[in-house]
């Protein structure tokens, strides 16, 4: 299993409300940091961080 990286956790982490983050902004933060949606979506299960309203069934 490969290790994510810091900024990506950092990232997740200060975009999350209320350990919250929608799929919109999770799909948004994947494009920013250049990384595949499901990083994003692994960074979120680390961090115990909800994704909320999901759209395409990615997270």
């Amino acid at each position: 299993m490969s290790e994510i990286k810091q900024e990506v956790l950092d990232a997740v982490r200060q975009a999350a409300k209320d350990g919250k983050l929608t799929c919109t902004e999770a799909r948004k933060l994947a494009q920013d940091l250049k990384v595949a949606t499901g990083t994003v979506g692994k960074a979120a299960n680390e961090l115990k961080i909800k994704i909320k309203s999901c759209e395409l069934g990615c997270f």
